[in-house]
């Protein structure tokens, strides 16, 4: 039995979102993703205009008049969710966390791709595969997905990217949308994301933290790795201390914007400070203008 608490939350969810998927990402997320391809539809005489490179040259042999064939995008969808629930999805310094903010975009997401009729799926790993729900269609499913995302507590705490995508290559055959949602704290995932990147439109959504990138001046403070454990006390009014903070973290930003530049993956930053409509609709724009 799910625990009440739960089931509130959801239903919370799903109202706080359906305003936005209605108003807003409708119209936009029909026009950002292709579909798998392009399904025969009829057989027509040929008209002025027409590539004559869609000329049906059997039936027009058989007819004496030129017949053109007519095609339409296979507009169904498989989208699927792969959501990283590793133990630093348990930070945040404004108020919510990492992880919580996660599930509410997922939430957008999946509500989007239902109301455009599309299947949703859902991968949930830490340094493992925690949870995986094949894709479905409907409203139903979308709330089970929401109450996976909220209820299940994952035995890892570490972060395994690369293992997620081989994952999904194996139960995900033919091509789909894939939101990869993590902070991305992790590494030896390149020709993982490669790979998946040919074979899918993979989307990472980069969730943060601005504590990750720079620290106040608050004296001593004890910090804890989320994923190993480790403690470790340091003075953060020490300014050698703050700068070489920084600059790891301005490094490690660097190397997954390089990463994901080569691979051809497409990145949403979401930070905990701030609203994450505007990150969602600046992407959405943003590709609708390059698929015109």
């Amino acid at each position: 039995m799910i625990p009440r608490e739960i089931l509130k939350k959801v239903r919370r969810i799903e109202i706080a979102t359906r305003g936005l998927v209605n108003e807003v990402f409708s119209g936009e997320y029909h026009s950002v993703f292709k579909g798998r391809g392009m399904n025969f539809a009829e057989v027509r005489e040929y008209q002025y205009g027409d590539d004559i490179r869609s000329i049906d040259w059997n039936v027009t042999a058989r007819t004496g008049a030129p017949y053109v064939k007519l095609f339409q995008e296979e507009r169904e969808l498989t989208v699927m969710l792969a959501v990283d629930v590793s133990g630093s999805g348990d930070f945040g310094t404004s108020g919510r966390m990492k992880g919580e903010i996660a599930v509410e975009i997922c939430a957008l997401l999946a509500f989007s791709a239902i109301k455009n009729n599309d299947k949703v799926g859902l991968i949930i790993f830490s340094d493992r595969i925690e949870k995986f729900v094949p894709p479905r269609k409907g409203r139903r499913h979308v709330l089970r997905v929401l109450r996976e995302l909220l209820y299940f507590e994952p035995e890892g705490r570490k972060t395994d990217i690369a293992g997620a995508l081989e994952y999904l290559a194996h139960v995900v055959r033919r091509r789909a949308v894939v939101f990869l949602v993590s902070d991305f704290i992790a590494d030896g995932y390149e020709k993982a994301l490669a790979v998946a990147g040919r074979r899918h439109d993979v989307i990472a959504v980069r969730m943060g933290d601005r504590r990750e990138s720079a620290l106040p001046a608050l004296g001593y403070m004890a910090f804890e790795d989320a994923e190993s454990g480790e403690r470790l006390l340091v003075n953060t009014s020490n300014q050698t201390f703050r700068e070489t903070f920084e600059r790891r973290a301005d490094e490690a930003q660097a190397l997954l914007r390089r990463t994901l530049k080569k691979t051809k993956v497409d990145v949403i930053n979401i930070e905990t400070s701030q609203e994450y409509v505007e990150p969602l609709m600046r992407f959405f724009r943003e590709r609708a203008r390059r698929f015109r």
